[in-house]
């Protein structure tokens, strides 16, 4: 049997350059999406290639990243625009494949084993030039592919150039590629991970290949036997059919600070950019949530967590901040330092299928939950057309740090220290 043909394809500076399909002049800027320019302690979201020569990194305040480029242009983030260019790059690779499984919102795996034979003569290489080439003309932005014979490899191939470029790890040369890269380069190889595997004299991929399986299993536990079959060449795991995904059973969103957040202010701007995401996707999933659980990692990397079950079905941005905060105060407390901070929804119903829930409500409440609802749907529209910055609810003035410019977007979807 011959081997799997697995793509991994990643948007390069996905929201930076979705900005710039909307202002073309922000190519020629360092620039970054954050969450709000009118604010120091906002968070930078994401930044172009030019901003990133400059050392701006995601994740680190408005204030840092001025420090380092004073000339940084700031954009806030438009959401929706950004799930629906994802949508329409997807749409570009399910003309290749049903087996096109997202990754997140900027990048997807593909399975192109059983459909090669459509595209006579032509090598993975070709066809994955060809996907680069069609979504630069047809979409506007670039994107990086990885190919090889298995996800893993895929998408380290995907990291290994950028931008606008394709790499290969097949079996003839995938350990001449990765095996001199860094542990962390390889898929799901986290901080604390990295760390406990550099502490075994494991520092790059090469070294975990070679590395004792039962000692990595006895140390790290499932995650070293996975890691050293990844390093192996030994990932079997499937790509999904695009049509054939499961409804999520949550829906969460982390952000590791470049520097530790503290205080009410910092912690309720970090709050307000997750929270603010997390209701875009339960709106987006027409879905609503029962749970809500935030999870902290200080400096120390202790992790401690605390999760409260909603009055009544939710994705209103308004109170998962209000509850994160509560439990935030409550389990934590304002005046400690703040390395990670995770919101995750879950117990998610139907938005159809919630009148008894929404019946705990009095009428009033009732009344105040739908005006809620109208308003924040409303801004979102009035933003995507005009930006973010061109409305703000009366509310969050208060706080000083304005709903307006802060959001949205977190980090990614796993948590490999972004």
């Amino acid at each position: 049997m011959s081997d799997r043909v697995i793509l991994h394809c990643d948007c390069n500076a996905f929201f930076a350059s979705v900005e710039t399909l909307i202002d073309p002049t922000l190519a020629n800027v360092p620039m970054a999406v954050a969450g709000d320019p009118e604010n120091r302690h906002g968070i930078i979201l994401a930044k172009n290639e030019l901003a990133k020569r400059f050392g701006v990194a995601t994740a680190e305040t408005i204030r840092e990243a001025k420090e380092k480029c004073p000339g940084l242009v700031l954009v806030p983030p438009h959401h929706e625009l950004y799930a629906e260019i994802s949508r329409r790059v997807n749409a570009v690779y399910l003309t290749y494949t049903d087996l096109v499984d997202p990754f997140g919102i900027d990048e997807s795996f593909l399975d192109l084993t059983g459909s090669m034979h459509l595209f006579p003569g032509k090598t993975p290489r070709d066809v994955a030039d060809e996907i680069r080439g069609r979504v630069r003309r047809e979409i506007g932005i670039t994107i990086s592919v990885g190919v090889s014979f298995c996800r893993a490899f895929a998408k380290l191939g995907s990291d290994y150039k950028k931008p606008d470029a394709t790499t290969v790890m097949d079996r003839e040369h995938y350990k001449e590629l990765a095996y001199p890269l860094p542990v962390s380069d390889l898929l799901f190889a986290g901080r604390r991970t990295t760390a406990a595997l550099r502490a075994l004299g494991v520092l790059t991929i090469g070294d975990l290949a070679a590395a004792d399986r039962l000692t990595l299993t006895r140390e790290l536990g499932e995650a070293g036997d996975t890691l050293w079959r990844y390093a192996n060449g030994l990932d079997n795991e499937p790509v999904r059919s695009y049509y054939e995904r499961q409804k999520p059973k949550s829906v969460g969103n982390g952000m590791t600070f470049k520097r530790d957040i503290v205080g009410e202010e910092e912690i309720r701007a970090g709050v307000m950019a997750l929270a603010d995401q997390v209701a875009a996707r339960l709106r987006r999933q027409g879905v609503l949530c029962t749970v809500l659980h935030v999870q902290i990692k200080n400096p120390d990397f202790r992790v401690v967590g605390k999760q409260q079950k909603l009055s009544a079905p939710t994705r209103l941005r308004q109170e998962l901040v209000e509850t994160a905060m509560a439990l935030i105060k409550a389990l934590y407390g304002f005046g400690n330092a703040i390395r990670t901070l995770t919101l995750t929804a879950s117990g998610l119903v139907d938005e159809d299928g919630t009148g008894e829930q929404l019946s705990l409500f009095t009428p009033g409440e009732a009344e105040k939950s739908r005006r809620q609802a109208h308003v924040e749907e409303t801004m979102e529209t009035i933003r995507d057309r005009f930006g973010d910055g061109s409305i703000r609810l009366g509310y969050w003035r208060d706080t000083g740090i304005g709903v307006g410019g802060h959001k949205r977007e977190p980090t990614k979807k796993n948590e490999k220290d972004t």
